[in-house]
């Protein structure tokens, strides 16, 4: 077992910090760090990405992507601004979704701007009522002749009003259990009758999580993606791969803000002496410290299980309920260390705060992912 990151590895986070700090972050501060981002700083930031191969790291390079291990996948994403890493998160997982559901027509047809990253994606899955069980949502899709008719209701959809292309996942019928069956169809926004507006939201600011309403909404039927057999299960598969990603982004802004602490603590005076010589302040950032390392090997963990070929959706849900939920402890610790500056927008550790609480929520809650380990533990299912 080797704790150690390879030369290659290295130099992959080298290159992704290196495209934050020079090309994506002054994109970011040229606008307000409160507001989702325009639609060209977006197309920017995707163009920049595009050049190392995030638009598609899970579509093998015979098909046009990059075929990336996910190990080193994680290694970039921690390294990208917590809400960007969710939109392009969200990009390329819609793109593997069509990859993997779509007729070679089909792939013919979308898969060439996906992977440019001319146009932008996302997934249209969530609902007011439907959210870790997919198999309770209502948005049906019916095929009437050429058009493909879809009505119903979708949230928390990541760059909704931002997107090209969403991949919105239908009720398409019932199987031999009277189970809902599932389907994902290809919608564009620009050219059909859809409403997307944009959730305001605590954290994550400069990213479009939007809500999106489809009444009679026409889509051409050879948008319906069918070759895959039924969406549950590629569900799950995109699933399982996200929730470690999800998880190293907020050990990214867990690092950023153990290293402000780190620093302050070491020219702050009280009592005489700087605070990083007080007990209590060094038990703090040890526990800092401690959540960070403890969460990142997890998801490198289940990342690396994913490469392997072996079964992850226990570790995978390990990963990210832990990572989220001691990364958001930690950066409270960070905020305490600070005292009443950790309170003050002027030290931006309040933004940290409000972008990891942020990520307890997408791709599976803390209480969902105990009961998937829970499963995988005991062999029984607690939810259905």
């Amino acid at each position: 077992m080797d704790f150690q990151l390879s030369e290659e590895q290295n130099l992959v986070r080298e290159s992704a910090i290196s495209m934050v700090e020079l090309d994506i972050q002054p994109i970011l501060n040229a606008h307000p760090a409160d507001r989702p981002l325009p639609k060209a700083a977006m197309r920017e930031l995707f163009a920049i990405t595009a050049r190392q191969g995030l638009m598609a790291p899970r579509i093998p390079p015979t098909e046009g992507g990059v075929g990336m291990k996910m190990l080193d996948y994680g290694l970039i994403f921690e390294c990208l601004p917590a809400w960007f890493a969710v939109s392009i998160m969200a990009h390329e997982v819609t793109a593997a979704r069509i990859f993997a559901e779509a007729t070679a027509e089909q792939r013919r047809s979308f898969m060439p701007g996906l992977l440019s990253g001319q146009n932008i994606a996302g997934s249209a899955t969530s609902e007011p009522g439907a959210g870790s069980d997919p198999r309770g949502m209502t948005t049906r899709v019916e095929v009437d002749g050429d058009s493909a008719i879809i009505n119903g209701r979708k949230l928390w959809v990541s760059n909704g009003t931002v997107a090209d292309i969403l991949a919105v996942t239908c009720i398409d019928g019932v199987d031999a259990k009277g189970r809902n069956t599932l389907t994902r169809v290809v919608v564009e926004p620009a050219v059909c009758s859809v409403e997307i507006r944009d959730i305001e939201t605590v954290g994550l600011q400069q990213g479009h999580l939007s809500e999106a309403r489809f009444e009679d909404c026409r889509v051409p039927a050879k948008n319906v993606l069918s070759a895959g057999g039924d969406a549950a299960r590629m569900l799950t598969v995109t699933w399982n791969g996200n929730r470690p990603l999800v998880g190293l982004a907020a050990v990214g802004l867990t690092q950023k803000a153990f290293d402000q602490a780190a620093n302050y603590a070491g020219v702050r005076e009280q009592f005489g002496k700087v605070i990083a010589g007080h007990q209590l302040v060094q038990r703090n950032l040890a526990d800092i410290e401690t959540a960070i390392l403890s969460s990142r090997l997890l998801c490198y963990r289940a990342l690396d299980m994913i490469d392997r070929g072996e079964r992850e959706n226990g570790a995978a849900a390990m990963a990210k309920r832990h990572a989220t939920k001691n990364c958001e402890a930690a950066i409270s610790l960070a905020m305490q260390v600070h005292g009443g500056m950790g309170i003050t927008r002027e030290a931006g550790l309040e933004q940290l705060w409000r972008d990891v609480r942020m990520l307890s929520v997408p791709d599976g809650t803390d209480d969902i992912l105990t009961l998937i380990q829970g499963r995988e533990i005991t062999g029984i299912a607690a939810f259905r």
